[in-house]
This record gives C-alpha cells, sequence and structure tokens, in this order.
C-alpha cells in the first residue's frame, strides 16, 4: 500500500483455527453459489485517470479487454458522480460489470442507541445491489476501530451483522486486508487472525491484497497457506522497493517484483478463489492505463 492510498482510506473513513477455515466451508457457504472466475480491475488503479475523464478511462479499459471493474469511489451516494443506474447503464453500455467494490465502514455507519445501521450504510447497500455487486468490501479500518481489544470485537459483531443485511440482497460483506493487520496485536493475537477467526465466513468474505501485507512483515505465500478457502477475492499485486521511502515496498507491473504472484493466485484458485482484482498503485515512470494494459496481458499469458 502506497503513502496515497493509506492517506486515500483515512480520508474515507480512516491447528484448529485452519480446520474451522479449511476448504470444506467453502463447498457450503458463498462459492458454491455465487459465480464463476472472473479477472478485473480495482479502478484506484487508474484513480487521476478516473478523476478526469471517467467515461473515456472506462472505455479505454474496455477496449483493452477488461470486463469487470471494482469500484473505490462512491461519494454521496454516487460512484464516480454518477448514480447507481447511470453507472450500472454506463457499465452494461461497455459491456462490463462491477462484482465488488470498496466503502469504507465508518463509525459513523453505526447507530449504538439503536443497535443498527444507518440510513447511509443500508443506503451503500442498496445502491451496491443496484449496480450489480456481489461484495460490498470494507477496504481496511480506522485505527479508532482497532486500538482496543473490545473495540475490535464490536467490529466484528458489525461485520457479521453487515454480512446479514447484505444477504438479504444476494450480496456478501466482505473485508480487504492492507497492511497494519499482520504487524499490530492486540492480547497477544495479530489483527487479521483475529479477524480471520471472528468474522463469519458465511457472512464475511475475504479478499486478500497478496502485495500490501508485504509491508507489514507477511508474505502471499504465507497467508494464503494459513488461512486455505477463506478467499472469495485477491488484489492481484507484486511489490518492489521502494524508491520514494514512504514504505519498504511499492506496487508494480505483474511479474516483476518479489511477490510469486503466479503461485499465489494459482493456489487460491485451487482453494475457490473466484475473483481475481489487478490493482497497481505505483507505476515507475510508466502511464497507468499503459501498466494496466501490461497487467492485463499477462494475467491473460498466466491463463486468468
Amino acid at each position: 500500500m502506497d503513502n496515497s492510498r493509506r492517506s486515500f482510506i483515512k480520508k474515507s473513513a480512516l491447528a484448529g483455527t485452519l480446520a474451522f477455515a479449511g476448504s470444506s466451508l467453502l463447498s457450503e457457504s458463498l462459492f458454491a453459489a455465487k459465480g464463476k472466475q472472473l479477472t478485473g480491475l480495482q479502478l484506484y488503479s487508474v484513480r487521476d485517470d478516473m478523476k478526469k475523464d471517467p467515461m473515456a478511462t472506462l472505455k479505454a479499459l474496455a477496449d483493452m479487454g477488461y470486463k469487470h471493474v471494482e469500484h473505490a469511489n462512491y461519494i454521496d451516494r454516487k460512484f464516480y458522480g454518477w448514480s447507481a443506474k447511470e453507472f450500472k447503464k454506463i457499465l452494461d453500455d461497455l459491456g462490463m460489470k462491477m462484482p465488488s467494490g470498496h466503502t469504507v465502514m465508518r463509525s459513523e455507519h453505526w447507530n449504538d442507541s439503536k443497535k443498527d445501521f444507518t440510513d447511509a450504510w443500508k443506503a451503500t447497500i442498496d445502491d451496491a445491489a443496484t449496480v450489480g455487486q456481489m461484495y460490498v468490501i470494507s477496504p481496511s479500518m480506522t485505527q479508532g476501530q482497532r486500538k482496543e481489544y473490545d473495540q475490535l470485537m464490536l467490529l466484528m459483531e458489525r461485520f457479521n451483522k453487515s454480512g446479514e443485511l447484505c444477504k438479504k440482497s444476494g450480496m456478501m460483506f466482505g473485508y480487504h486486508n492492507h497492511d497494519f493487520e499482520f504487524n499490530e496485536s492486540l492480547n497477544g493475537q495479530l489483527l487479521y487472525d483475529i479477524i480471520m477467526k471472528n468474522a463469519d465466513p458465511n457472512l464475511v468474505m475475504q479478499q486478500l491484497d497478496i502485495g500490501n501485507l508485504y509491508n507489514g512483515g507477511a508474505t502471499a505465500l504465507e497467508i494464503t497457506k494459513k488461512w486455505p478457502g477463506r478467499f472469495a477475492s485477491m488484489h492481484v499485486k507484486d511489490e518492489i522497493l521502494s524508491k520514494e521511502g514512504h514504505e519498504k515496498y511499492e506496487s508494480c507491473v505483474l511479474g516483476k517484483g518479489i511477490v510469486p504472484v503466479k503461485e499465489v493466485i494459482d493456489l487460491g484458485k485451487k482453494d475457490g478463489t473466484i475473483h481475481f482484482i489487478i490493482e497497481q498503485e505505483s507505476y515507475q515512470g510508466m502511464a497507468p492505463l499503459a501498466s494496466m494494459k501490461e497487467d492485463l496481458a499477462i494475467m491473460k499469458k498466466w491463463g486468468y
């Protein structure tokens, strides 16, 4: 995760276990009914282009061969400035779908006195269903939500309740990791282990970002093997040493970094991962759209 992505998230918001998480769980829950394997793109990868001219950017991606995208911009009930119905039509006209999207579940999305979600979060779910999403994914959590064990456990309860809410619309709630989950602990447990043990896999899917975790001191293969069958989706990402100095690693074109990307996604596919979402946040001098074209070509070469 580069520094701009971290800022974006903050502004937007801010072996018994293995048996529990085994692949047998896979066939009993989400994956048996939720669709076919697909390759897509997280639109944060082309954030500046989407800000300047979202229509032209989406058309350029469609022309490259992208059929699926994942949003990272939902503000005032609009996706990149369009309502859910409008955005769905735009994607339909381009031959594209949006099976997942990122919206941070913030503290203000929960009404503690009513023990229920606020209208803003319920609207988020409604709009996701309208645009055709399968997964409503919270990409990270605020520092306040993870500073104390009890607070994190309350958040896990809300994750599960959000899963119940999404289920009513035929979707699943989900969580996407960054790096802090792998180097921050509460009560002697890594945050990621707490999340995986307490987020009900029948209600909360996990989207593993196979690049972000390197800045947390973990590796993609390690986590994929530790939690087999738990990842409905992966952010497909490679990492190189950063020259900017904000973090140790930054993302790059697939196959050019330290992540054994194909090995990781092949293992994920074997264990039931169905969504492979390309994300690249740093470009080493290349134009973002040129990087996306190269990334997709590599994925196709690998059989995705």
